[in-house]
């Protein structure tokens, strides 16, 4: 089939242009797991040592107001591979088989999308979104992500096979997801103590491990400063590192087989880190995590982005650059009625915009608003959350305020928080436990004055214009993603 028979078949297929005489690159995205954003050296933080991901960030651009849509592990897998919130493509928490916890069959993610664009598409490590047939890849070549320097070399044939030159060349896509840094079991036997998320006693194969000593350590502002916290930091830290050195095999490798030039590298992390406060909420540790993109297209190096991007923009962004033209139905576009994917039957629009005029030198494109959704972490974990993000301020809709907030088994079990419990504070980092058990119906954060959102202003008259403004913002972005909660406003 020739080139251009293939593009008018896509176009029919998909809706999608292939833009001509450009080069046609290559992705790597790498997610790391529960990779809170503060534990990066090129985010501020002078202790933990990151130095690959530190050189990415100078070789590319460091996002700093960058969002999960949702901070738990398969929801936000499901929206960076489907460009959709989860509450829309059907992951609505952690895949399980039991009560069909997994996406819409009839989804078309961005993989299948790009192997129809003629690109070989790979995974390695972590990959906990289902179905299969709903996010396809042509290879797996490990679920073990355990090891990030040896799922690196295992790379090394694939990216072989793949390099300029060598016949039978495809461009590629490259899913690199390692378990690193997220705890490793639940460690709910007594007496608790401090995870050692993956850290092996006498270390991995392959891998210089970084020891930190805790007491020197200093505290992230969203938990309690005590030994039991510092003594899981000093494990957490060891394994951002570990997850540090195979980013860095894998980028050496990249550069051994000639293809660092023609390659966009995204580091991005799926959640916050696995503690109360962070993981499984929509306050900012939770869901602002690290972004780095090294972009061989762009002459955007060594520079920072303060404007607000989310993650159902990495599809429309790969797409687009892999000569894709993604039309994304927003407003009058979008499906409307008639079940998760509206009566028409489009299964392959998105809920984000591509990040690829940002790096041609325009202003990115509704960068002044981001939605977030949150539904379960685990099947029995039921807190749906509905939040807007813009410059300034973050609304977060507790649509069930009065049942308790749950805790995710590893989150209860940390020695972190049990630590909390039986020292008899009140205080958990930034709020009292009370509030951070039992939420209100509304919580309305100032980021600009307030960043550690201590202070709810849901309920201040002063800020009675912005809450209605934020509300009416929320729910357009629950009608324009067809959320099954929109009707919550009209039957209660």
């Amino acid at each position: 089939m020739t080139r251009i028979v293939f593009h008018l078949l896509l176009v029919l297929q998909t809706g999608f242009t292939i833009a001509q005489n450009r080069p046609t690159p290559n992705f790597v995205l790498i997610v790391g797991d529960d990779h809170d954003r503060t534990a990066l050296g090129c985010y501020g933080n002078k202790q933990v040592k990151t130095p690959y991901l530190d050189q990415l960030a100078k070789d590319g651009v460091r996002f700093t107001r960058a969002y999960a849509s949702t901070s738990s592990c398969s929801p936000s897998r499901s929206t960076l591979l489907s460009g959709r919130h989860n509450h829309n493509n059907g992951q609505y928490g952690l895949a399980h088989a039991t009560h069909h916890f997994r996406s819409h069959e009839e989804l078309k993610s961005m993989p299948a999308m790009l192997h129809e664009a003629g690109y070989v598409t790979t995974r390695i490590g972590k990959y906990h979104v289902a179905p299969a047939t709903s996010y396809p890849f042509d290879n797996a070549l490990d679920e073990d992500g355990s090891n990030p320097v040896k799922m690196a070399n295992q790379c090394a044939a694939f990216l072989e096979e793949n390099r300029p030159g060598k016949a039978g060349a495809k461009p590629f896509f490259l899913y690199f997801c390692p378990t690193d840094p997220h705890r490793s079991g639940n460690g709910d036997k007594l007496p608790y103590k401090a995870n050692p998320h993956g850290n092996l006693p006498n270390g991995h194969e392959g891998v210089r491990e970084t020891v930190y000593g805790p007491d020197s350590l200093n505290v992230p502002f969203f938990l309690p400063n005590a030994p039991e916290t510092k003594a899981e930091l000093a494990q957490y830290y060891q394994s951002v590192s570990r997850m540090d050195q195979g980013i860095g095999r894998l980028l050496d490798l990249l550069k051994e087989k000639g293809l660092a030039e023609n390659t966009i590298v995204i580091y991005l992390s799926d959640n916050g880190m696995p503690v109360p406060g962070a993981k499984t909420t929509h306050y900012e540790p939770g869901v602002r995590l690290p972004l780095i993109v090294r972009n061989p297209f762009s002459k955007q190096k060594g520079t920072v982005c303060n404007d607000l991007v989310s993650w159902v923009d990495v599809a429309p962004t790969l797409l687009d650059y892999a000569g894709l033209n993604p039309a994304v139905l927003a407003n009058s576009e979008r499906p409307s009625g008639g079940g998760e994917f509206g009566e028409r039957g489009v299964t392959s629009f998105f809920h984000g915009k591509s990040w690829k005029p940002y790096f041609d030198g325009a202003a990115l494109r509704n960068a002044d608003t981001l939605f977030l959704s949150h539904t379960f972490h685990e099947v029995t974990m039921y807190y749906p959350m509905r939040s807007i993000v813009t410059k300034r301020y973050k609304l977060i809709h507790n649509l069930a305020h009065p049942l308790p907030f749950p805790f995710a088994a590893d989150l209860w079990s940390s020695a972190t928080w049990q630590g909390f419990i039986k020292s008899g504070r009140s205080q958990y980092g930034p709020r009292p436990r009370q509030a951070y058990e039992h939420r209100p119906a509304y919580e309305l954060y100032d980021l600009e004055k307030d960043p550690q959102e201590r202070s709810n202003l849901a309920k201040n008259a002063t800020y009675k214009t912005v809450f209605a403004t934020l509300l009416t913002s929320l729910k357009n972005a629950q009608e324009m993603t067809n959320d099954p909660w929109r009707g919550k406003w009209k039957h209660e």
